[in-house]
């Protein structure tokens, strides 16, 4: 599998809840060095986060993909033990595009952060 080999992903501390053909989801435990100066979770780290979900979520089917957009829009501050979900979720899938949402939830399932991905699809399999 993908985070086998996902050395960043490992280092973020990222747990493996659910992973399927155009869908993941994950979790991870907000520590002190992935705070920003005001104390909150730094923006990186969220696009981090829905970046890897995509990832894993598109590269299900076997193929691998990779990103060639994303965006994101942060809604709410995360601070320092928070548990987040991270939710991945295929929008459409043709023969060499994909589109992807990513949804970051805090405990209480409040949006935190709202992200986009497309993929470029190859014919490589892992």
């Amino acid at each position: 599998m993908m985070l086998n080999h996902d050395a960043f992903s490992k280092w973020l501390n990222i747990n493996l809840i659910k992973i399927e053909k155009g869908y993941c989801t994950l979790s991870c435990k907000i520590n002190h060095q992935m705070l920003n100066g005001f104390k909150i979770l730094h923006g990186g780290i969220t696009h981090s986060l829905s970046d890897s979900a995509l990832a894993f979520a598109a590269n299900a089917y076997g193929y691998k993909c990779v990103s060639i957009e994303t965006s994101i829009s942060h809604i709410k501050p995360v601070k320092e033990g928070e548990i987040l979900t991270i939710i991945a979720t295929e929008i459409h899938r043709g023969k060499s595009i994909g589109f992807y949402e990513v949804n970051i939830l805090n405990e209480k399932d409040n949006l935190v952060s709202k992200f986009k991905g497309t993929v470029k699809i190859s014919q490589d399999l892992w």
